[in-house]
């Protein structure tokens, strides 16, 4: 019988058939894992470092497996990547016939109803919504799927977009008369019949999250799970298991109350005065909670009596608007809908106020102009084992970064996986050759006022001897604005800065100018791919532990010391060991590719916990002299 290795190995379909392809063993090696957690629905955790191939060590097993399986992505990229390109390549050479289907969250589909509903309301906020609006329309005539993906030229962050789309409160189901063309449900119902689906964790766990008792009609009867970036789980997991109720939300049901008021005779009469009552409020409670810190327990600012006061007149308010809206709720399907979510909003504002629950943290945080309540659970371990136990299948997790110096504990504590099977596969990159860690000597302490001003001077020499072609990855975006203010007048190179444009565009101009230096926090320590010579260099400020005005962390962190535990060494230097291999993993993406890692923070040796760092880096080798480290960029001697 050919197994999947056999199928990866010099002697297999894929070393004759795709251009550049080379045999690993490390590729073959999760292969035979992953081939066996299906075949056993066992729980796999796989930590394929970079350039291990892994989606092909998945995607082979999964399409020999003759079962059904569903592949969850980190990001809608990877989606569209996986889907789109390296799922036809692996097919096409293995010859399989088997169904796939892409399933993305509703609100990526074009709603025909919404659309409808949209141009016929006329309102818009300029000629570009207009436009834009145009250019929907006449997609909609061509387009076979209505994934927003399909239409480049609108924005993904155009306010249109959510006016034309549908989310599970505002969507009409049966009753919609555009259900029979309804591209959310052809689409589910193609993933229904295929045997194999990829989709994103966002839509795994808001289907696991809603779906609590069984999987629905999205993921049924699956073998298999297969979660690749799955170091981003827990963050994700808690964000589903959380109750929320946001501004946005309030502000979308007062709107949709209007759109469907034009299609009710006289409702919108006695519907005016509650709905323009709602959105007063909401505009009142987001004033009054203006003094407080972004984020915070919730416990911080309902002591407030500005804050109590607006709060008990938005649940005076809604109770107002469920009761006119329920006399109204027969009248069309939209009205009963929209009652139905005015109740589910007063029930969640209900819970997320009171402050007796000791299972979940409730906490609030603030936009520019709204506000969200949530109530996350402490512990997510109890129901992430509940919903594998209920679905009878395999799972397997795997990531460039799930271990800690080589132990897998910490993930496998935080998704309760009492005893997976594990797999550690180092990348197959020379890095003694391709890459050196440099660690500067003399800077201060990372709490110093002015430790930026020091990182800036000890990257400078580094920035000219790499000619540009660099990252410099902030751990706050204070840290990356007061680079951003020295950096000009300290170097000649192209600056990006992350806030100065969308992430994509920064991307693209960096990689085509060959010689800039991109300053990034946050989103751009991960996820992000530039191999070869436009990406060289790769400086980190400090290590990324995370930040104490995290209301969740912080409640989380007081659990673990009252259950016995020690928090900084079970949590915090856990979580901060997997970001920080995120960011060193931009450096090197390919097997030509050459660069050095600059870790500024002293921690790393003035600390016993820097060696936990260390040992969890790939093996670099380490310097800490300026002229080693930009000797490095140095061309080869002729000859």
């Amino acid at each position: 019988m050919t197994t999947a290795a056999d199928l990866l190995g010099p002697e297999g379909p894929f070393a004759r058939e795709v251009p550049g392809f080379s045999s690993r063993a490390s590729q073959q090696s999760m292969a035979v894992a992953v081939e066996e957690a299906i075949a056993d629905r066992q729980m796999l955790v796989a930590e394929a470092g970079t350039g291990t191939g892994k989606t092909f060590a998945y995607l082979v097993p999964a399409l020999t497996s003759g079962r059904r399986v569903i592949v969850s992505t980190g990001t809608k990229t990877l989606q569209d990547q996986l889907f789109h390109r390296d799922l036809p390549q692996v097919r096409g050479v293995l010859g399989a016939r088997v169904g796939a289907a892409l399933l993305k969250g509703r609100a990526n589909y074009l709603c025909l109803h919404r659309l409808e509903q949209t141009r016929q309301e006329g309102r818009f906020a300029g000629r570009e919504q207009v436009a834009q609006l145009q250019s929907i329309h006449v997609w909609s005539t061509r387009t076979a799927s209505g994934d927003r993906a399909e239409l480049a030229e609108v924005p993904e962050d155009s306010p249109l977009w959510p006016r034309v789309t549908s989310t599970t409160e505002n969507c009409l189901g049966a009753d919609c008369p555009a259900f029979g063309e309804c591209f959310v449900v052809k689409a589910r119902r193609a993933a229904q019949e295929a045997d194999l689906v990829v989709v994103n964790h966002h839509l795994l766990f808001a289907d696991l999250a809603i779906k609590q008792e069984g999987f629905g009609e999205i993921l049924p009867g699956a073998h298999a799970f297969i979660l690749d970036e799955a170091h981003q789980i827990p963050e994700l997991a808690g964000q589903f298991f959380s109750t929320t109720l946001s501004a946005r939300q309030l502000t979308e049901l007062a709107g949709d109350t209007v759109a469907e008021c034009a299609n009710v005779s006289g409702a919108f009469a006695s519907l005016q005065a509650p709905v323009d009552a709602l959105g007063a409020t909401i505009k009142r409670l987001r004033l009054a909670l203006d003094r407080f810190p972004p984020k915070g327990s919730f416990v911080s600012i309902e002591r407030d009596a500005e804050v109590e006061r607006e709060l008990e007149t938005l649940r005076v308010a809604l109770d107002d608007f469920n009761e006119i809206v329920g006399k109204h709720a027969e009248r069309s399907r939209g009205l009963g809908s929209i009652a139905e979510r005015a109740a589910e909003h007063a029930a969640k504002l209900a819970h997320l106020t009171d402050g007796s629950t000791r299972d979940a943290v409730h906490w609030y945080e603030l936009s520019v102009h709204g506000f969200a309540f949530h109530a996350t659970p402490l512990d997510l371990a109890a129901p992430l084992r509940e919903l594998r136990e209920q679905s009878r299948a395999a799972w397997i997790f795997t990531s460039a970064t799930l271990s800690v110096a080589g132990r897998f504990d910490h993930f496998a504590r935080q998704l309760g996986l009492d005893d997976p099977v594990t797999l550690n596969l180092d990348s197959p990159f020379d890095y003694a050759r391709q890459a050196l860690a440099y660690l500067p000597q003399g800077l201060p302490d990372p709490a110093a006022s002015n430790y930026v001003d020091c990182v800036v001077d000890a990257a400078v020499p580094m920035l000219e001897a790499s000619r540009g072609r660099a990252f410099l990855l902030f751990t706050s975006h204070r840290a990356l604005r007061r680079a951003a203010e020295l950096l000009p007048t300290r170097v000649g190179f192209p600056l990006f800065v992350q806030g100065t444009a969308p992430r994509h565009r920064l991307l693209t101009e960096f990689r085509a100018s060959g010689n800039g230096v991109l300053l990034g926090a946050a989103s751009f320590w991960e996820g992000v791919d530039v191999a070869g010579e436009a990406l060289s260099l790769v400086v980190i400020d400090k290590l990324p532990f995370a930040a104490p005005d995290d209301p969740v962390l912080v409640a989380r962190l007081d659990a673990l010391r009252e259950a016995g535990g020690n928090p900084f060494a079970d949590w915090q230097i856990p979580t901060a060991v997997i970001a920080l291999k995120q960011g060193a993993g931009r450096l090197i993406r390919d097997v030509h590719d050459r660069g050095v890692l600059m870790l500024c923070d002293p921690r790393l040796t003035t600390r016993g916990y820097g060696r936990i760092f260390l040992a969890s880096l790939p093996p670099l080798p380490r310097t800490r002299s300026l002229a080693e480290a930009a000797e490095f960029f140095a061309p080869p001697p002729a000859g």
